[in-house]
């Protein structure tokens, strides 16, 4: 070990150390964003080699989220306007997130796939399926994959659920529109039944939420992180959470 990782090993003990009486956040959402950037500035030719790099840093950050006492986290993965992307990269990545999924499965993650899955490649959404089935029942953290997401999307989404929902029961639009409030909305949402996220951290040194969450994080904190995803290491995760832990949320401005 050099001395720089015994610096930071020392430096993580004392924040876990800090963080052992702190509020957990419960819920926590990530952008996982800088994959190409990372792989752009390690002078590699193929931005899939930082996909696939990103990909690696997923388990880690589930078991530093279990072991603090986060009960969800939410990845985003692949966003809509992701799926513009050129057909070799777009390719290559959906293969990344196919591995990953599986290898989130055998690892015995409860993983909850969100997103427009209609956009995304037949075996893509199939895969996303199984796992969703495949993990209902396990215990513990609970891991909504956001693949093929945007957060408008998602909103829209529910909206056309809520409708169709009332107008199977026989209801009109009119005696809709009298009892329609934000409860209604957040019953159809990706994530519903789950509470909205505490803390979103996005990496790469971007402060902008480009969508994630847009319903859900209205009163979420946001940390954002320099790091570009393959770099974020625990010590970034603490740092994150020690920063949650000192604010005081207020709701509303």
């Amino acid at each position: 070990m050099s001395v720089r990782d015994l610096i930071y090993k020392v430096y993580e003990r004392r924040l876990e150390r800090k963080l052992a009486s702190a509020k957990i956040p419960r819920h926590v959402g990530v952008i996982v964003d800088g994959n190409r950037r990372w792989a752009r500035a390690m002078g590699l030719s193929d931005v899939s080699r930082g996909h696939q790099k990103g990909a690696d840093k997923i388990s880690e950050l589930l078991v530093w989220c279990k072991e603090v006492g986060v009960e969800i986290v939410t990845l985003w993965l692949l966003s809509t306007d992701n799926l513009g992307r050129p057909k070799s990269e777009l390719e290559s990545l959906l293969r990344v997130i196919e591995n990953l999924v599986m290898d989130l499965v055998a690892q015995g993650w409860h993983l909850n796939p969100m997103g427009a899955l209609d956009l995304l490649p037949d075996h893509t959404a199939r895969v996303l399926k199984y796992a969703k089935e495949a993990t209902s029942d396990r215990p513990g953290l609970i891991v909504n994959v956001a693949v093929g997401y945007g957060g408008r999307r998602e909103i829209a989404d529910a909206v056309r659920s809520l409708l169709q929902e009332h107008a199977s029961k026989g209801a009109t639009i009119e005696e809709l529109a009298e009892i329609l409030d934000v409860e209604h909305i957040a019953k159809h949402l990706y994530t519903r039944g789950q509470p909205d996220p505490d803390l979103v951290i996005r990496t790469s040194g971007e402060q902008r939420l480009s969508g994630f969450l847009l319903w859900q994080s209205a009163h979420s904190e946001f940390y954002f992180c320099e790091a570009y995803w393959p770099d974020f290491r625990k010590v970034d995760f603490l740092r994150a959470l020690r920063s949650y832990a000192a604010r005081h949320r207020r709701y509303g401005i």
